[in-house]
């Protein structure tokens, strides 16, 4: 299966597997792109074909508008995935960092039968709290990104990318600062919550209240570092998918 960059697309497939025994859809942060996943296919082992979603407003979206409303981009990608043909041939995982969680979780929802959810440096509904951010001028926004790192310092140091970036950034924001989950939906799929042991957004607690989202089963996976841990932890974080998607065979 293969994915095109057509206006109002949101998926993309930077290397098609066509005999991958499992799909990964991957959500990235506020902020980000589909291109925060180019690298990670090559990580991953042939049986899992990944596809990274791609936010309006940005890379090869970026003449159309940013999406402002969390449960308005569910839909639209949820949509999609129903909508592609062959795309439910095989089972589908959901992965979402940060945003992207929330995100994912949502779409997850949608679908009929999910595989997995696998959501990162994320709160779980119960933990959702409204968030002014969006509000603010640039910089609150740039205080808040400097917060959190994962940023890079060209996006602060270039006015020209920063009076690109920003309104997009905003929009993210906005975006997540005002969703609102809907409570008592849950999931049956197995899900996995991976967590940074020096997250400033989540505590381990709070990550571990997924389990309150599926009755299936429920993992939590912890790595070191922050809000921004798979990053540097990148080969790590990719093995542990890769074991949430592909279990290895009992031992008889």
């Amino acid at each position: 299966m293969t994915t095109s960059g057509m206006p109002g697309s949101w998926l993309r497939c930077y290397r098609p597997q066509p005999t991958a025994a499992v799909r990964l859809v991957c959500f990235p942060h506020a902020g980000s792109g589909a291109g925060a996943f180019r690298g990670w296919p090559e990580l991953l082992p042939p049986s899992v074909e990944l596809l990274a979603v791609q936010y309006p407003g940005r890379e090869d979206r970026f003449n159309e508008p940013s999406a402002t409303d969390l449960t308005s981009m569910a839909d639209a990608v949820g949509t999609e995935i129903a909508e592609i043909a062959g795309l439910g041939d095989r089972p589908l995982a959901l992965f979402g960092h940060s945003m992207g969680a929330a995100i994912a979780h949502e779409v997850a929802l949608r679908l009929p039968d999910p595989a997995h959810l696998v959501v990162s440096a994320r709160e779980p509904v119960e933990h959702v709290t409204a968030g002014t951010v969006h509000l603010g001028g640039d910089e609150a926004l740039r205080a808040e990104l400097t917060r959190l790192g994962g940023s890079s310092r060209l996006l602060f140091e270039d006015a020209e990318l920063w009076q690109l970036m920003a309104p997009v950034i905003r929009a993210d924001y906005r975006a997540v600062e005002t969703y609102r989950p809907v409570p008592g939906r849950t999931l049956d799929c197995p899900v996995t919550a991976f967590a940074a042991e020096d997250d400033s957004e989540l505590t381990l607690d709070q990550a571990r209240a997924w389990d309150r989202s599926t009755t299936g089963r429920f993992t939590l996976r912890t790595f070191p570092g922050d809000h921004f841990y798979l990053v540097p932890q990148r080969e790590q974080v990719l093995a542990a998918l890769t074991e949430c998607l592909l279990p290895a065979p009992a031992v008889r």
